[in-house]
């Protein structure tokens, strides 16, 4: 059996937008990329690593243990081996405490994908692989996330075109979530369940074509 990381934030973890529930595993992403790999015909599963608030670098003023720098090259460590790390961070870069821009977070996103490969993983041991997914772009937040994200619409502008060249600089795997998915109307951050759906399938047709690749 195979292992991926799913490295990540609320995005990913499933939270149900305006609430502090959360989407049961086979209708958040992590879960609909397992459910849709076994069925492609792989053997693998999926581990999920996503807390609410996470950072790709930089501290939350008002929540500690949200940068994700913390505790990465462990969990390396713990999972492997590892047939591919999948980051998907950023969004909570552009919180209203931050002055952040896309360029901030891919040199996050950067400095974690150096984090992964120098993990002091059992010698013998693959490094693993690493898929960059840029997530939808911050729309115009509501509710409970009005305060917490005011600016963050601004602050996100040209995210994918950053991961993207991060990616091809450290010869990462790359995926733009926000061409096939939008945040949701009804708090312009996370994803509603039929966008988990839509985005675990199209993940799953990715990673499945780089397993076979590489078996």
């Amino acid at each position: 059996m195979q292992q991926i990381l799913v490295y990540s934030d609320s995005l990913s973890w499933g939270i149900i937008p305006n609430t502090r529930q959360r989407l049961p595993f086979d209708q958040r992403w992590p879960g609909v990329l397992e459910i849709s790999l076994t069925l492609m015909g792989q053997h693998v599963r999926v581990i999920e690593d996503c807390l609410n608030g996470r950072r790709t670098v930089f501290e939350d003023p008002f929540k500690p243990g949200r940068n994700g720098q913390q505790g990465l090259a462990q969990r390396i460590e713990i999972h492997s081996p590892l047939a591919l790390v999948i980051l998907m961070l950023g969004t909570n870069d552009f919180q209203s405490m931050h002055p952040h821009t896309a360029w901030h977070a891919a040199q996050g996103i950067s400095s974690l994908v150096t984090t992964i490969r120098q993990a002091p993983i059992e010698p013998g041991m693959p490094v693993p692989p690493v898929m960059i997914v840029a997530p939808p772009l911050v729309r115009q937040p509501q509710g409970q996330l009005a305060e917490k994200f005011a600016g963050a619409s601004q602050k996100s502008q040209g995210l994918a075109p950053a991961f993207r060249e991060v990616s091809q600089a450290l010869d990462c795997l790359f995926f733009d979530a926000g061409a096939l998915v939008t945040a949701s109307d009804v708090d312009g951050v996370h994803l509603d369940a039929p966008q988990h759906l839509q985005l675990g399938q199209a993940l799953a047709h990715e990673v499945n074509a780089f397993l076979v690749k590489q078996a």
